[in-house]
């Protein structure tokens, strides 16, 4: 398959422009490339509308990823460990958390947390009843499973803070030391972390506080707040360079952090007849959270995050894109964000995919 790079990608920046223009989104940040190459970007909109306080979106806004803690950090740090043999798949969770009640009565393995099978419930208001990092780790693991586990997908929260402490476990290091060794160092992510120190102005605002101001470069995710900052299902922090630079990496034939077979094999659907489908951390497509609309290849995967963030990508052909909004600036209602992704990735699809000469 061969492909001009020289293409412009008119269609995205059309759409991402009339989202802003339109007062639907407040700001976005987004790439597509195949392999190492990003083909096109575009910036539009604020990264913080706040009245006294507003300022315009640039290339090296720094986003709240939400939930794409979960593959950037969590899956990818896990699949490290697997690779150099130090945690199994097939593993049962109480190898390395003891304590988890639940997951010893299963038995819950680790690709069942990966997988969303474990029968974890999808989240629990821990940060409403206690009020330290050590109390809501003591009641997950005494939270019950609401599934016996593999028998079903259940997106859940609880099962990749799971993760991140099995992470901390076998490496002997708090989780962000663990994914700054593991994935963040040796991918030259520079801008990606957990409780980053860049200054203020650098980070798009996300959801505003009672008194109008807005939680910037502190995560939003109140469960991640909660645990200080750091923890496997939220809390890492990112821009759109470092972004692509993680996509290049993951769709290539190069091992790094992670063996390229193990990163084929978390791409690959482990949840079928089970009400959805799903890889090792990965949305595969026809999952119900899925976000291309049936416009990109089968084998093509993707995950969002609450706050307005996405990242798609697929190794066959190399594409990805990454698209980084700050959405819940403007509220919860995510009606917005969810029409930016579909036609965002339909228009991709279009002009990365439908063009190529093969």
């Amino acid at each position: 398959m061969s492909y001009d790079p020289s293409h412009t990608f008119p269609h995205p920046a059309k759409i991402i422009g009339a989202a802003v223009a339109g007062g639907h989104i407040p700001g976005v940040v987004a790439a597509a490339g195949r392999g190492p190459a990003t083909l096109a970007s575009w910036v539009a909109g604020q990264a913080d509308s706040t009245p006294d306080h507003s300022r315009a979106m640039s290339a090296d806004t720094v986003f709240d990823l939400a939930s794409l803690t979960k593959v950037v950090a969590t899956t990818t740090a896990t699949l490290a460990l697997a690779g150099q043999g130090e945690i199994g798949l097939s593993d049962p969770v109480t190898r390395y958390l003891p304590g988890f009640v639940a997951c010893r009565e299963g038995p819950v393995t680790v690709r069942h947390l990966l997988t969303h099978t474990a029968g974890l419930p999808d989240t629990r208001k821990f940060f409403e009843w206690w009020g330290t990092r050590a109390e809501l780790l003591r009641d997950l693991l005494a939270t019950p499973l609401s599934a016996p586990p593999g028998t079903r997908v259940r997106y859940s929260d609880l099962g990749f803070i799971a993760l991140g402490e099995i992470i901390a476990t076998v490496t002997g290091q708090p989780l962000d030391a663990a994914v700054r060794r593991l994935v963040t160092e040796p991918l030259g992510l520079a801008s990606t972390g957990f409780t980053p120190a860049a200054a203020a102005d650098r980070f798009a605002a996300t959801e505003r506080r009672a008194d109008g101001s807005s939680w910037t470069g502190i995560v939003h995710d109140e469960n991640a707040r909660l645990m200080g900052g750091i923890a496997g299902h939220a809390g890492l922090f990112s821009t759109v360079a470092d972004l692509a630079r993680f996509a290049g990496w993951w769709v290539s034939a190069a091992d790094g952090p992670v063996p390229a077979r193990l990163r084929r094999a978390a791409e690959t659907c482990r949840t079928a007849g089970l009400g959805g489908r799903r890889g090792l951390g990965w949305v595969c497509t026809g999952d119900r959270y899925d976000i291309l609309g049936g416009h990109w290849p089968a084998s093509a995967v993707t995950h969002t995050g609450f706050t307005g963030t996405s990242l798609a990508l697929d190794a066959p052909s190399g594409g990805w894109v990454v698209l980084l909004a700050n959405s819940v600036h403007f509220g919860r209602d995510n009606t917005a964000i969810k029409q930016l992704r579909r036609d965002v990735h339909e228009a991709v699809a279009a002009d990365l995919f439908g063009r190529a000469a093969g």
